[in-house]
């Protein structure tokens, strides 16, 4: 079972709320220190708010039920959020490199630093708490947005903190050239960082690999294998947000009764649900019969049939179960 949708939306408005907040904080740390540094962790977390608000309303789409224009779902929505949030980030680092570049050029004077290192710090607390919640929250719950929501707000809090000591260096050293410089560094990070989302986005609306569900699916099916699973290739597994599509070919013995596939199918398929039971899985295995080839990879017990003895079981992994081939049979070996 998924987590309740409910739950998700919560979380989202709840991140919302907190983001509106804190962006009222920093303009605020901004009006008393007139400092760059603080204008520029002002303006990144203004992204939060209109990431947190499409966030939230990317989650209310991602629980629909599935219908006839998407028999899916709409879990995808939720990478769509991610590269919103994305763009939007890289965006705000390119004008932060510019606002930052004329004022390294053009220093002016921090006022009142002690103040602005005291609202920064604890808006840097407060992301840092948040962000980490909504991460492990997200993970729990398969949720793409929400951990997308968690990161952004964790790197939030490290911008504060950098902020934070920038102004720090200003008010012992007096070397305002501190502020800008900062600002810099902190621009570059924010820009890498939208990249990197832009770039999980597009993997996941491409239907890019996840190779570590992947290969927790194929770990779980080596793990239950039994006997009559004599081969399994083709795997392929697909996240639609909180739910994943996975199908694969399982290769049985040719004798078995069409009642008897069926039932070891309708197994597998429960086996793999319950090994997933924190999302919605959707699982669909293509019978193929044996060929007398496989007989050497096969220790089906009193198998009535068998022409070569049993040499070697394949353990099942991700370089092999995700092959549209039989493990180590050769086309003429198919056709035997």
């Amino acid at each position: 079972m998924s987590a309740s949708p409910g739950l998700k939306r919560r979380l989202g408005l709840l991140s919302l709320a907190v983001s509106i907040a804190l962006v009222l904080t920093k303009f605020y740390a901004y009006r008393l220190t007139h400092a760059q540094v603080v204008l520029t962790d002002a303006l990144e977390s203004i992204i939060n708010v209109f990431t947190s608000g499409f966030a939230l309303y990317s989650l209310y789409l991602a629980d629909l039920p599935k219908d006839e224009n998407h028999p899916y779902g709409h879990g995808k929505v939720e990478y769509l959020s991610i590269g919103f949030e994305g763009a939007l980030i890289f965006i705000a680092g390119v004008f932060i490199l510019y606002s930052a570049t004329l004022s390294f050029l053009h220093p002016h004077p921090v006022a009142q630093p002690d103040w602005g290192v005291a609202l920064l710090a604890g808006t840097a607390v407060v992301n840092f708490g948040l962000g980490m919640w909504l991460i492990r929250a997200g993970r729990r719950v398969q949720s793409v947005a929400l951990v997308g929501d968690g990161q952004h707000l964790y790197i939030d809090a490290l911008t504060s903190i950098v902020s934070s000591a920038a102004l720090v260096l200003v008010h012992f050293t007096g070397i305002i050239q501190f502020d800008a410089g900062a600002a810099l560094a902190l621009g570059g990070f924010i820009l890498y960082n939208g990249y990197k989302m832009l770039r999980s986005a597009v993997g996941g609306l491409m239907d890019e690999s996840d190779s570590s569900t992947v290969a927790g699916v194929i770990a779980e099916l080596q793990r239950l294998r039994r006997p009559a699973w004599i081969d399994v290739h083709n795997l392929r597994v697909q996240r639609y947000g909180a739910n994943l599509h996975i199908d694969c070919h399982m290769q049985m013995p040719y004798y078995f009764s069409l009642e008897k596939v069926h039932t070891e199918l309708h197994e597998i398929e429960e086996l793999i649900r319950a090994r997933f039971a924190a999302v919605e899985v959707e699982m669909f295995v293509h019978a193929d019969p044996c060929s007398f080839a496989a007989c050497s990879l096969c220790h089906m017990p009193a198998c009535p049939v068998r022409r070569h003895p049993f040499a070697q079981e394949v353990e099942w992994d991700i370089h092999n179960a995700v092959k549209d081939e039989r493990h180590h049979l050769t086309m003429s070996e198919l056709g035997e």
